[in-house]
């Protein structure tokens, strides 16, 4: 006999409401989360087992409603309504009840089998609101269970809850009379055109109410041919007809349905939710110092300077020690080859060129992501991002873009390809684009390596080749602020050439503050972002070094075939104020930005090796002899800032996209910017020198 297939159930909710930490919960799956809304970009899926029963767990993107405005909202759309789930656990936010409830009362009519979760009891708790579950589970006529996803409370009634074979009598949406009258003119055509895939109810309000991408969604999934027989077409043109006449045309119709959603969750939720006297007086306080608008800017510099600052400070020591452990390690195994018989050749292949390029990689990214990703993992957890994109909207605005690309540009500073995956919680489509195309002016964490050696090494003022960390900090927070400006002027000049338009109404959830886990926090943070970027980096520094030493070895016309690829290319690079092998080393860079500083070494050093990472003051030498000064560490600095984004993000971008022309667009737009910055930089220097 056959395995039974497990039941489908779906995790449907407002976004920021849990859902993704419910999901971990249950799951053990560890799917990144964050506090602010639209984090889940994508659906993910995991076995749950509980007392013997399977189900297939599905976390579909938030919704806060089931009239789609986003690309993600209606795949949340379709999947609840037309996925032929077994049942839905319904998240609610135990904070704003009456917001998620709207949603509840959507997916239960479209769901056959249903069990609503207040989740954030605990939340709800420290503010001071209690929830009355078996009020609430009377008035809804389904099981509700409360949970804190946090801590795991709760888990077991809400599974229990979910599997209960207790009969279910749904609440159902008060419409206005006229929308129920006409509804029932449509229920015997569609009775048979619905077949039991979708409730004949909801399919009726949806021809009657829905917008036109609802109807072509229903035609979609319920066949085109289907809803055009004689019979529906007669009843759907009476029920328009009758609600014409009752002061209901199309239009005003889609609001009354609206409406009714809202009256109707007002009423089940009076009597529901108490709340004691300055629940949100915190929130009030903290949101008028981080979104004031003079106070919200100073606080997003200082924040970022002090992230860095702690950044700098904290990455030196153990990347040293982790140059110095790898050295240590290189003259052990070069020992062990040759007591193998190992060739010199095939030996220093293995050592200087994959061994050395893949450990520079990893002592210069993981002490710095090890420290920045669990910080920033930490304002997020906090709930302050979203502050960010509301005071950077009226920036985005007069560019003609929104203010949410500001949460995409912060994902785009932990790797640019989730960045563009990003976009997609974009409402407009023409604003997507822009956050698409702009989103590599962020620079990833492959770029960040690069900048921190050059500001450590040209800021100084000794020898030594370091700098104080606050120096470094202040100059790193420039330059993304540069990178922040650049993004401006690139929307602005999208929205008046190639993706002409006016900025949709900004529509963003500010979630409450919450006291982060710190503990689990962090470990998710270096668990998810660090080893997976780390991870990355390295299987790209492998073959790379492999690839540079043959051509560092391998001879044409006399020198490595390295140096004369960088002596073609020296004319660009000189005339964007550096030289060839800079130029060159960014090209062979496309498959990760964390190989610009190893190509540009071993370029520089062709036919030798790598020096020690942690060896700055010998790498700042060895630039000085090549030709290297200020303005050339400063046009380095602002091409690495911007210029074509890496080869996994391109990827993304086409398959965002799905179009060769915004490839070439993201592209060529980034190295533009950063080519005119070069120049200007070079024709500054030069007017100074006169």
């Amino acid at each position: 006999m056959e395995p039974q297939q497990p039941m489908t159930v779906a995790l449907a909710g407002n976004p920021n409401v849990g859902k993704s930490t419910l999901f971990n919960a249950l799951t053990g799956k560890h799917q990144h989360t964050g506090n602010w809304a639209g984090k889940t970009v994508g659906s993910a899926q995991g076995m749950c087992t509980w007392k013997g029963r399977r189900f297939l767990l599905v976390d579909v993107p938030g919704c806060y409603s089931l009239t789609p405005h986003s690309a993600e909202e209606a795949a949340a759309r379709d999947f609840l309504c037309f996925g032929g789930i077994a049942a839905a656990i319904i998240v609610c936010d135990a904070t704003c009840l009456e917001r998620s409830v709207r949603l509840a009362l959507q997916v239960l009519e479209a769901v056959p089998r249903a069990v609503v979760c207040v989740n954030l009891l605990d939340e709800a708790r420290r503010k001071g609101i209690t929830v009355d579950l078996r009020r609430l589970e009377q008035r809804l006529g389904v099981p509700v269970a409360g949970t804190a996803a946090r801590g795991r409370e709760g888990l077991d009634a809400l599974l229990e809850a979910l599997f209960s074979q207790a009969p279910r009598t749904p609440a159902r949406i008060v419409y206005p009379t006229a929308l129920e009258d006409a509804a029932g003119l449509l229920e015997g055509p569609l009775a048979s055109i619905c077949a039991g895939r979708v409730p004949v109810r909801f399919a009726a309000m949806r021809l009657l109410c829905g917008e036109a991408a609802e109807r072509a969604a229903l035609e979609k999934h319920l066949s085109r041919k289907a809803l055009a027989q004689p019979a529906l077409q007669n009843a759907l043109r009476a029920a328009r007809e009758r609600l014409a006449a009752a002061g209901f045309p199309p239009e005003k119709a889609a609001s009354a349905a609206a409406a009714a959603r809202v009256r109707t969750a007002h009423l089940l939720c009076r009597g529901v939710v108490t709340c004691a006297p300055g629940w949100d007086r915190r929130d009030r306080l903290l949101d008028r110092l981080f979104t004031g608008r003079v106070t919200g800017f100073l606080c997003l510099f200082l924040l970022l300077l002090l992230l860095f600052w702690i950044t700098m400070a904290g990455a030196n020591v153990p990347s040293d020690l982790l140059s110095r452990g790898f050295t240590a390690l290189q003259g052990v195994l070069a020992q062990g080859l040759s007591a193998l018989g190992v060739p010199a050749g095939l030996s220093s292949f293995l050592l200087d060129g994959v061994y050395r390029v893949t450990t520079w990689v990893i002592s210069v990214m993981l002490p710095p992501m090890a420290i920045f990703f669990p910080l920033f993992s930490l304002l997020e957890e906090f709930g302050y991002l979203p502050r960010v994109a509301f005071n950077m909207d009226r920036a985005f605005q007069a560019c003609h873009a929104c203010g949410k690309q500001a949460l995409t540009m912060c994902m785009g500073i932990g790797c640019n390809a989730v960045g563009v995956m990003g976009c997609r919680i974009l409402d407009s489509p023409r604003e997507r684009l822009l956050a698409v195309l702009t989103n590599a002016f962020v620079p990833c964490n492959g770029r960040f390596p690069t900048m921190l050696a050059l500001l450590t090494m040209f800021l100084s003022t000794g020898a030594s080749g370091g700098a104080q960390p606050a120096a470094v900090a202040l100059a790193l927070s420039a330059v993304l602020a540069v990178g922040v400006l650049a993004t401006l002027a690139a929307s602005w000049l999208l929205s008046k050439t190639l993706l002409r338009g006016v900025p949709s109404a900004f529509v963003l959830e500010l979630p409450p503050y919450r006291v982060p886990q710190v503990g689990k926090v962090l470990a998710n943070a270096f668990l998810q972002r660090t080893l997976h970027v780390l991870s990355r980096a390295a299987a790209f520094a492998a073959p790379a070094g492999a690839v540079l030493w043959g051509l560092s070895h391998v001879q044409a016309g006399g020198q490595p075939v390295l140096l004369a690829c960088a002596d073609a290319l020296d004319p660009i690079g000189r005339a964007l104020g550096f030289d060839g092998v800079v130029f060159l080393s960014f090209l062979l860079s496309l498959p990760a930005n964390e190989l610009f500083l190893p190509v540009l070494l071993m370029t520089y050093t062709a036919g030798g090796t790598l020096m020690p990472v942690g060896d700055l003051s010998a790498l700042h030498a060895l630039l000085l002899s090549n030709g290297w000064g200020v303005q050339t560490a400063v046009c380095v600095l602002l091409f690495s800032l911007m210029h074509w984004p890496c080869a996994a993000t391109c990827m993304t971008i086409y398959g965002e996209t799905k179009r060769v022309k915004w490839l070439l667009v993201a592209v060529f737009l980034p190295t533009l910017f950063g080519a005119a910055a070069c120049l200007l930089v070079h024709a500054g220097f030069a007017l100074a020198a006169l």
